[in-house]
């Protein structure tokens, strides 16, 4: 594995984020673990700034895992295995970097003089919530130095084991803007097992939701990723969003499969182990890139909103699902920040809960 020389922008960018020598590998003979190798590393960085060319309404964010074991076949992080000379297919699935000092380099970071408080987006990468969170327990850490610090913060996830951070998650609403999303892109139980094997079933998920938003935690969910002939027909997009209802979820932002280089050649080869026939659809859908056309997006996007609306659901308006209110928090933006907020927002249409 190349661990030398590696930064979050690859292996030719500076500072190195750990050498060899601060690596430690080891596995744990127990069910949930079986074939997992966990690689733990002292991290010399944690806040990572997002490129500007990338699509995400975010600028920083904090990973504490590499790699997951959730399996998602179509997961875009999978690229990043590359960087360590970790396979990107399997080896994404069961070769787990653990930085195991992110809570107190988290601290140390946003006390730095040259941190000034800005949003950080969890969970946009790997889930920060994956199986082996339940054992390295870095997130409770991690959300008591963003508390403490008040800075703002949100958190993407399939996992169940947030539930845990209840009391965390309350106590820094009191004094930053705290966001949580469930991801659920499908509630077809038969597909989840092909396509998201090591992730907790979406009924299990919509009961997250379920359990947050009665703790008063305000939850979104984002449905991603729809995936074309697969669960995209207008049945499923309904019983879909129904659920997702019923689960009282404050909003629901249909995202539809992307497919970037890592991701793409891992899914075509499930899509053409289970779905051999629809191979030849995928590869005119997205013969230009890794998106699906703007038509499909679009389509996509209108059907979920006006399931939405009819289950009442929403809106999912930009930065609703970032906040849980609390009496605690009293000062509202500045009158000069507002427009610039508003600006921002309005162009972050599919991905506002992150």
């Amino acid at each position: 594995m190349r661990w030398d020389e590696l930064s979050d922008k690859g292996p030719t960018a500076a500072p190195a984020l750990f050498g060899t020598s601060a690596v430690t590998t080891r596995t744990f003979d127990t069910p949930e673990f079986r074939g997992i190798t966990f690689h733990e590393v002292r991290a010399r960085s944690l806040v990572n700034r997002v490129p500007g060319a990338s699509r995400m309404p975010f600028e920083w964010t904090v990973n504490p895992y590499r790699g997951c074991s959730h399996a998602c076949v179509y997961c875009f992080a999978r690229r990043s295995h590359s960087y360590l000379d970790l396979d990107t297919g399997e080896g994404f699935d069961s070769q787990i970097v653990v930085k195991v000092n992110a809570p107190e380099l988290l601290r140390k970071e946003l006390s730095g003089p040259r941190w000034y408080g800005q949003h950080i987006a969890m969970g946009t990468n790997v889930d920060c919530y994956q199986r082996a969170e339940g054992r390295y327990r870095l997130m409770p850490g991690i959300l008591t130095a963003l508390r403490d610090c008040a800075n703002p913060f949100s958190i993407l996830t399939k996992g169940t084991l947030i539930l845990r951070d209840l009391d965390l998650l309350r106590s820094a609403a009191a004094v930053t803007d705290v966001g949580v999303s469930v991801s659920v892109g499908f509630t077809d139980e038969e597909l989840w097992r092909t396509v998201e094997p090591g992730a907790p079933a979406p009924q299990r998920r919509l009961d997250v939701v379920r359990t947050l938003a009665g703790h008063g935690i305000p939850c979104g969910v984002l449905m991603a990723p729809v995936i074309p002939f697969l669960s995209d027909s207008p049945a499923q997009l309904r019983q879909t969003v129904r659920a997702i209802a019923a689960a009282g979820a404050t909003s629901v932002t249909p995202l539809a499969l992307h497919l970037r280089p890592g991701a793409r050649e891992w899914f075509f080869r499930w899509l053409t182990g289970h779905h051999p026939h629809l191979v030849r659809h995928y590869e005119a859908l997205y013969a230009n890139g890794p998106y699906a056309p703007k038509w499909y997006q679009r389509r996509i996007t209108r059907q979920v909103h006006e399931l939405a609306a009819e289950y009442g659901v929403g809106p999912s308006s930009p930065g609703a699902a970032r906040r849980i209110e609390s009496p605690a928090r009293t000062a509202p933006s500045a009158p000069e920040e507002r427009p610039a907020r508003e600006a921002e927002d309005a162009h972050c249409t599919q991905l506002t809960l992150l």
